[in-house]
């Protein structure tokens, strides 16, 4: 399974990665953001790839390397959530990923233990690059969050307003899961009511479970419905439940990005 293939690889890559030094093509701060009025600091991680370089998403396709955050360097931070502006979905060799290129900014929420001290947000990343080969690397971030920064960042804004649509906002009407048994998993087929679109419409499907693996799926209009067709499969080769209410569907490349929370049998 390519999933479990891309594990050992960043299991070994690390090692081999060693000898080359790639900080020329990844260079990675933290904006120092502002204080929300609920209390909350709002800040950004913010990557600059060298041309032809680009980075993954929170669920990269069966070609990419998911993102890992560390924030153990923190101080004064209870929470930390991302968001993520929506991507771009590329293909190399018939094989499909989903991520960025160029100037990435994800903007980070923190909530804070104290939200009327300064906070210092810091930690390790590891993330995937990719040019004619894909690797991981690590980069280190850290950035004093004052207490006093009122005014709010536009970068970060308009980073903000790059996050997919929720469903009702996107006019989606309806989405049902109809899932069937196969010898290696489940099979799993989404049917989504909403306005036509592009007809160049990607979909990444993620599940609750982290132990499962969902492929990446076949999309297309039909009979007047967007349709997803895909399997899932547990990472240990076992029997598995799934949960549709736990579904995250992500629609790239139409009229609008759209995150859908969930669907009906």
């Amino acid at each position: 399974m390519k999933r479990i293939a891309l594990t050992i690889l960043l299991a070994l890559l690390p090692a081999l990665g060693a000898a080359q030094s790639y900080d020329n093509v990844v260079e990675a701060r933290l904006l120092p953001g502002w204080r929300l009025p609920n209390g909350d600091h709002m800040t950004a991680l913010h990557i600059k790839l060298a041309p032809g370089w680009k980075t993954y998403w929170r669920t990269p396709g069966d070609a990419g390397i998911p993102p890992q955050f560390d924030w153990r360097g923190a101080k004064n931070m209870q929470a930390i959530g991302v968001y993520w502006p929506a991507p771009q979905v590329f293909w190399q060799s018939g094989m499909r990923s989903v991520g960025y290129k160029g100037d990435v900014i994800l903007p980070l929420k923190v909530r804070l233990k104290n939200s009327g001290r300064d906070a210092r947000l810091g930690g390790v990343i590891d993330i995937g690059i990719c040019k004619e080969v894909c690797l991981p690397h690590r980069i280190r971030v850290s950035a004093d969050l004052s207490a006093q920064q009122k005014k709010p960042d536009a970068v970060i804004a308009a980073a903000m307003a790059d996050v997919p649509f929720g469903a009702k906002d996107a006019g989606v009407t309806h989405v049902a899961c109809q899932i069937t048994p196969r010898a290696d998993g489940m099979g799993l087929r989404v049917a989504i009511d909403m306005p036509r679109g592009t007809g160049r419409e990607e979909t990444v499907i993620e599940a609750d479970d982290p132990n499962l693996w969902v492929a990446d799926p076949e999309t297309g209009w039909k009979s007047g419905q967007l349709v997803a067709e895909t399997r899932v499969t547990h990472m240990s080769g076992g029997a598995f439940a799934l949960d549709r209410s736990g579904l995250r569907i992500t629609i790239l490349g139409g009229k609008m990005p759209v995150d859908i929370r969930g669907c009906t049998g």
